[in-house]
């Protein structure tokens, strides 16, 4: 059982650490947009796709909006899937020592007759 667990928690932050890391580099990317990237539309540099990042609209090209997309869902996924890992291993986690506990009790009890 203990492999298994200790498997799990690998598993877990296998996910949950670069998920986060993503989120953390495509709120970045946002800030770094959100301070160089035009307020108004600039068909010369291709810069046609409105976001609005903190309440400012800023004018991006495909590839940027595309890119930034592409890593926030994507980390958005990833993270959730180690979340969700990390809460049954926690689970699992809580149940083994609970049953451990329990046996510990009985050899308590049976010790003092």
């Amino acid at each position: 059982m203990n492999a298994k667990l200790q498997r799990l928690r690998f598993f877990s932050l296998l996910f949950m650490l670069p998920g986060l890391a993503g989120l953390i580099t495509s709120a970045t990317m946002s800030t770094y947009y959100m301070n160089t990237l035009p307020r108004f539309p600039d068909p010369q540099h291709l810069r046609m796709y409105p976001r609005n990042i903190n309440g400012y609209i800023v004018y991006q090209t495909t590839e940027e909006d595309n890119r930034l997309d592409l890593i926030e869902y994507s980390s958005v996924v990833i993270f959730l899937i180690g979340l969700g890992s990390g809460l049954v291993y926690l689970r699992k986690w809580g149940i083994a020592r609970m049953i451990e506990a329990d046996e510990d009790d009985f050899a308590i009890e049976e010790a003092d007759f």
